[in-house]
């Protein structure tokens, strides 16, 4: 079993940056496809952005032009570029494997005050 691992997250205030990574942990696994969700206390789990395989990317709305996804194949990494950021984006941060895999990260904590 492959255990991603997020790192990054903490507390901002409104409008400043964070910079996310999701790795896999203890494991060969090569990294490629990989969708950070986001969960709020009582809000539905939100997919935030998407990496394909092939390094095609895309956003929710909600964070289209302040967040930004990207892969380092070199070290086996993706990360979750955010700024600008708002107090609605506070929210535990979870990576998730793409198909054909489905590995979870146990996620990382962003809270952004006002």
């Amino acid at each position: 079993q492959v255990q991603l691992v997020e790192s990054g997250g903490g507390l901002v205030q409104a409008g400043g940056s964070l910079q996310l990574s999701c790795a896999p942990s203890g494991s060969t696994f090569r990294i490629n496809g990989v969708d950070w969700y986001r969960q709020a206390p009582g809000k539905q789990r939100e997919l935030v952005a998407i990496i394909t395989t092939g390094g095609t990317t895309n956003y929710a709305a909600s964070v289209k032009g302040r967040f930004t996804i990207s892969r380092d194949s070199a070290k086996n990494t993706v990360y979750l570029q955010m700024n600008s950021l708002k107090p609605e984006d506070t929210a535990v941060y979870l990576c998730h494997t793409r198909p054909p895999y489905n590995y979870w990260g146990q996620g990382t904590q962003v809270t952004v005050s006002s």
